[in-house]
């Protein structure tokens, strides 16, 4: 206790700067790496870390053992996991885009209104039999799959997105990616289905959006150009034949709109 009182009472400026650069750079890396799949890989290591903390305090030897030969193969395991993000991390360091400011959450206003734009697009689309496939990211970041298209940046609206789906354009051969209140990308590749259960009569768009959600929490929304028949995809499951109001419904309550709307976001779910 007098050697922490002692170390406290040498704190000063340069102290606060260097805890201050710290934060900052661990922030940046974290919003970096939020919009991707290896957010998840932090979480699992952070998880090792505590039990690794509470199995050395309660002096449990097997497991301290175990856990510190994990730890030592991450040392070397980190970087080769994280080899993109620390490569993009770099790369916008060397363009001075490193400290920049992250947009904040829309609110649930706005949310409300992707919604109705996604309904009203899907109707049209269902009713003109245009084949479609839109993704919804939610806390898994998809950021590995808009890399795979064309970025956009633009804001949702129905006709918008009818747009891009109308054959024999550009962009209509691909998914779009919806992130918050933006269209992210058009034109994305996403990961097949590998299900040997998945029904026949399921074409590319179909797996493809069970393969997204298989790995990640997105929802994909499905238009099926022979059928006309929309579907949606949650956590590696499809329903379809989803009728306008069940779809809305459905929409608002995955996207938990009530709860987006909290400025306070708790840790678990970052």
């Amino acid at each position: 206790m007098a050697e922490f009182l002692s170390q406290f009472r040498n704190f000063g400026l340069r102290s606060a700067i260097d805890i201050i650069v710290v934060a900052v750079v661990f922030y940046q890396f974290y919003m970096l790496i939020k919009r991707t799949r290896a957010v998840q890989l932090v979480k699992g290591v952070m998880v090792l870390l505590v039990v690794f903390l509470l199995a050395k305090f309660f002096d449990l030897t097997s497991i301290t053992w175990l856990l510190d030969k994990l730890i030592q193969m991450f040392v070397i395991a980190i970087p080769v996991v994280f080899q993109p993000e620390l490569r993009k991390a770099l790369e916008q360091l060397g363009r001075g885009r490193f400290f920049t400011r992250h947009p904040s959450a829309p609110g649930v206003d706005t949310l409300e209104q992707v919604v109705e734009e996604l309904v009203r697009c899907t109707q049209v689309l269902s009713k003109n039999r245009i084949g479609a496939l839109i993704v919804l990211e939610r806390q898994t970041g998809v950021q590995d799959f808009v890399e795979t298209g064309i970025k956009i940046d633009g804001m949702v609206s129905s006709e918008f997105l009818v747009n891009i789906f109308i054959p024999n354009t550009p962009l209509h051969d691909g998914a779009v990616i919806i992130r918050r209140d933006r269209v992210a990308a058009a034109g994305c590749f996403l990961p097949l289905s590998e299900n040997p259960n998945i029904n026949k009569e399921l074409g590319t768009r179909h797996r493809a959006a069970l393969g997204l959600t298989e790995i990640t929490d997105s929802l994909a929304l499905v238009v099926s150009e022979e059928t006309g028949a929309i579907s949606i995809g949650i956590d590696g499951t499809l329903t379809r034949f989803t009728d306008e109001k069940t779809l809305q419904e459905l929409l608002l309550r995955e996207l938990d709109v009530k709860t987006i709307s909290s400025s306070v976001i708790p840790f678990w779910r970052w």
